[in-house]
């Protein structure tokens, strides 16, 4: 695969050929401890049907280059604006996951009219992750699943995710039998290749642990001044399902989606649901754009 050198960092990434030679740019956004693998089956075969589907591994991901350091928000929000330049893409289209949707609305803030549109899947922000949201729905049910196997680990932490990722990752290269139920939480990442997948996530957490989930700057304010048509898309089983009420408040022009049943990984596992919820976003898109005489 093709590489750029962005911002002192490799970075890899893949295009795939739209069907018409007009078409617009869409930008794929992966989140952490994933790999532009995440959106390539079957995501970039059907969107290459309306828009030239470009997909990259984000620093210190994947086959990006695992840096020194270069690993906060803002930082990866240059990246994907210097992989933007370095390919030739003025303005595109943006469909990203959890810490991706972050990093693309980091862009946005740097440089909002780069932005056509922006599909959100189960992202929070600094602005929600530690506002009081209430009880997530699943929680009683996950502390107990994680207190029987005796995780130490609290899941109304705002940074649970992270967490038990780390968590789980060090017991798959402790060969250390790993319960399914666990498993099945963060599973997405590592179901390919476990031990690769748990050793670069634990080696990017030691190198850019404080970057990553420091703050990402997207106040209040920086998310109300987004005006650039929006969905946002929440597993209802997903802690970061709680923060979409909030979400609203920033975005009242947004449109938002509840998946039910589904949790954080529901890209993986609800593919047919998400291009439902992409096509049906960006055909109202063409029918609300004025005409050209």
């Amino acid at each position: 695969m093709p590489t750029a050198l962005v911002n002192g960092a490799r970075l890899n990434y893949l295009q795939v050929a739209p069907g018409s030679a007009a078409a617009e740019d869409l930008v794929l956004v992966h989140g952490l401890a994933t790999s532009l693998a995440f959106w390539y089956l079957p995501y970039a075969s059907v969107f290459s049907e309306r828009y030239r589907v470009t997909m990259f591994d984000l620093r210190g991901h994947g086959r990006s280059e695992l840096t020194a350091g270069g690993y906060a928000p803002q930082a990866q929000a240059a990246d994907l604006e210097g992989l933007m330049d370095h390919l030739g893409i003025e303005r595109a289209h943006f469909v990203a996951h959890s810490f991706g949707g972050v990093v693309a609305l980091g862009l946005a803030r740097r440089a909002p009219a780069r932005v056509s549109s922006l599909v959100l899947a189960d992202t929070q922000v600094s602005a929600t992750r530690h506002m009081p949201v209430g009880t997530w729905a699943h929680s009683r049910r996950i502390q107990t699943l994680l207190d029987r196997h005796d995780i130490d680990l609290d899941v109304q932490s705002p940074y649970f995710g992270y967490q038990l990722l780390t968590r789980v990752a060090e017991v798959i290269l402790r060969d250390e039998d790993l319960p399914e139920e666990l498993f099945e939480l963060v599973g997405p990442p590592l179901a390919r290749y476990p031990r690769r997948t748990a050793k670069r996530w634990l080696e990017l957490i030691e190198r850019g642990q404080h970057e990553l989930l420091g703050d990402d700057g997207l106040t209040p304010e920086v998310l109300r001044s987004l005006r650039f048509p929006l969905v946002a898309m929440y597993g209802d089983r997903s802690r970061a399902c709680a923060t979409s009420e909030l979400m609203r408040t920033f975005w009242p022009h947004a449109e938002f989606v509840t998946i039910p049943n589904a949790g954080h990984f529901f890209p993986s596992s609800r593919a047919a649901e998400v291009i439902a919820a992409c096509d049906e976003f960006w055909d109202a898109q063409l029918t609300a754009a004025p005409k050209v005489a």
